[in-house]
């Protein structure tokens, strides 16, 4: 059985056993649970099962349960812990979990929490809630291992064997000079299968991955994926060791960034809970249902311009959502394709002209082929050549302005600094709209009327 078959199985055991009031058995199971096992599990169920399993779980984890939790649901649970409680569940976290959480936390906690740490702790936290959260400064683990490049490698075994541990996720050693400026990197592996008799500053990897703290988080993401990296060291524009973003941090980044682009395409937010209370799913999602009411209207007062059109050639009517339809859909692959194009960094203005004129050769090569396919249908289905034809020249027309607008409005927005995953789907269904009502009945007007 695979991993990920045990884990639903492990959650749909814990799950009946909550139903059939079994809680000392639901208890144990949920005492086997990693933390994040746990927050999928409070996750995925109504607010009244979510309090009874909270209190099943050992007091020592609920500070990497609260972690892992979407932020809404974390705010919930917060509000409901007592302070000495919440002291607690945060002093048991890693500093860089630590910095995510204290945010989210009384002021009157944070402020005890802060007192609970010696002088070396809090200033290793200030140092990366001095940045902003969406970058590498954000993300990074001041918890680092260092050592000196005029050290040999035996010596670097036995204070490792002094030291006793590791930070987790340590693949490698950052090299700084006596002033803490960053050298390089020596990999434990070498560190163990070397030449003990060799020095540090002989084996080290001067081309080893460093990121300013500004870097973004999107960017740091591309980093570690272009180059299969575990850690990497935050360096400051001054050279000195900072910090380092470990795998980890980075695997939620990429998680976030693709929540965030399917949740924004719907116009939801992100952290979005999907049992939350009725009226609170309601208030989101007002604002976003009236823009699309807006623009609805919109296409609505096109075809109203075509009422005497309508009224003499009511097959137009029939047509209308099929025009509509398929422009929309081509209009949605262009701009997914485009948006991914963005997210990734492959798609920049310098390469927009020939992307542009590709899709345009798509939209145009796809619009001749479902136009013969429509005209033929109309055909068979109204027994007149011309309704045939207008119809697929409409479609044909509203394929290629597809293409353009699909790639033409999500580079638009990234110019404007506005999220195309959150805007550029309610633009383009307007304009494709708009473009195959206004063509159809448009034609329908000069040759049927």
């Amino acid at each position: 059985m695979s991993n990920e078959s045990l884990k639903d199985t492990r959650l749909a055991a814990l799950r009946e056993a909550l139903q059939t009031g079994t809680l000392r058995q639901a208890q144990r199971m949920v005492s086997t649970l990693h933390p994040a096992e746990i927050a999928l599990l409070l996750e995925s169920m109504p607010r009244r099962q979510r309090e009874l399993v909270w209190e099943l779980i050992d007091p020592e984890l609920e500070g990497d349960v609260l972690i892992e939790l979407n932020e809404n649901i974390r705010q919930e649970f917060i509000q409901e812990m007592e302070a000495e409680e919440l002291v607690a569940a945060a002093e048991s976290l890693e500093l860089d979990d630590l910095a995510d959480l204290i945010g989210d936390l009384p002021e009157a906690v944070t402020r005890q929490v802060l007192r609970s740490m010696d002088q070396r702790d809090r200033e290793r936290l200030r140092n990366v809630l001095a940045w902003p959260e969406d970058s590498a400064g954000g993300l990074m683990n001041t918890d680092t291992v260092s050592v000196r490049p005029d050290v040999s490698l035996e010596v670097v075994l036995r204070y490792l064997r002094m030291r006793g541990e590791l930070p987790e996720r340590t693949d490698s050693l950052f090299v700084v000079d006596r002033h803490d400026r960053y050298l390089g990197s020596i990999s434990l592996a070498r560190i163990i299968t070397g030449d003990p008799e060799d020095l540090v500053g002989e084996s080290l990897d001067p081309d080893a991955a460093r990121i300013e703290p500004t870097t973004s988080a999107h960017e740091v993401a591309e980093l570690f994926q272009d180059r299969d990296l575990v850690s990497a060291a935050v360096v400051s524009p001054q050279g000195q060791l900072l910090g380092r973003v470990t795998v980890d941090d980075v695997v939620d980044v990429i998680r976030e960034e693709a929540e965030h682009s399917v949740l924004s395409m719907a116009g939801l937010q992100d952290e979005e809970d999907l049992f939350a209370g009725v009226v609170t799913s309601t208030r989101r999602r007002l604002l976003w249902l009236g823009v699309n009411l807006v623009t609805a209207f919109i296409a609505a007062a096109v075809v109203k311009n075509f009422e005497g059109t309508i009224e003499k050639v009511a097959v137009l009517a029939a047509l209308m959502p099929i025009v509509a339809s398929m422009g929309g859909i081509a209009g949605t692959q262009t701009v997914t394709l485009i948006i991914r194009g963005l997210a990734l960094g492959q798609v920049q203005w310098s390469n927009a002209r020939w992307l542009l004129l590709k899709e345009i050769a798509v939209g145009g090569l796809n619009g001749l082929i479902w136009a013969t396919v429509v005209g033929a249908i109309a055909v068979f289905w109204f027994d007149t050549w011309m309704i045939a034809t207008i119809l697929a020249a409409a479609m044909a027309i509203n394929l290629l302005a597809a293409a353009a607008v699909g790639v033409l409005v999500p580079l638009a927005l990234r110019r404007l600094d506005i999220d195309p995953a959150l805007s550029a789907g309610v633009i383009l269904t307007t304009f494709t709209d708009v473009i195959g009502f206004a063509t159809l009945l448009g034609l329908g007007a000069i040759f049927l009327v």
